[in-house]
């Protein structure tokens, strides 16, 4: 008997010709099948120095982010981090961390169904974002490194602030609000839309 795998569908597969034609100076991509892995664990103990050890990253404190190779830590609680890594590094991620967790108490779950990602860049990110965001975006304030979860046009979001530059952000959030998510950005982009050279 042979056992299909289900097809899988980005939550934003319609929406993906609309993001393409945002103004300059804003980018919007889907990144929809990306690895989402839920660590829970007891912050220094040794289920979390097993795991630091195995990723070979330290496990970031309130607020903030670190990566390692591809493989990006987020912290989402007191004890708990979101780690996140290319498509289909799940079944890989799960047998080596649980292997060096090994007995200790910890807790991993995939959790890549949950989420679709969009990747943002351009000099307009911050403006766009700050309509719907009653967090401050200036970098100074939310630097990169930064990964606050908070309300995107009252849809709930991690923003997660990457590279060099300052408008290089990515936007987890959950499936069932990208959709509507996708909409609200369309629309507080239109403004900027004169700004098309």
């Amino acid at each position: 008997m042979t056992v299909e795998t289900p097809a899988r569908f980005s939550p934003l597969s319609e929406w993906h010709d609309t993001l393409a034609r945002l103004p300059a100076g804003i980018e919007v991509r889907e990144l929809p099948f990306l690895t989402h892995l839920t660590l829970r664990l007891e912050p220094g103990g040794t289920a979390a120095r097993a795991v630091e050890s195995c990723l070979g990253v330290t496990l970031p404190g309130p607020l903030r982010a670190e990566q390692s190779g591809d493989v990006e830590v987020l912290w989402m609680g007191p004890d708990e981090w979101l780690l996140i890594a290319p498509e289909g590094r799940q079944d890989d991620l799960l047998a080596r961390l649980r292997s060096a967790i090994g007995d200790a108490f910890a807790t991993v779950t995939d959790v890549s169904a949950q989420r679709t990602t969009l990747a943002l860049s351009g000099d307009l990110v911050r403006t766009v974002l700050a309509q719907g965001c009653a967090l401050d975006l200036d970098p100074r304030i939310t630097p990169s490194g930064s990964c606050p979860t908070t309300l995107l046009a009252q849809a709930p979001v991690t923003l997660l602030v990457r590279g060099e530059t300052p408008c290089d952000l990515r936007l987890l959030v959950r499936a069932s609000f990208a959709p509507y998510l996708a909409a609200w950005l369309t629309d507080a982009c239109t403004e900027y839309r004169g700004n098309d050279g």
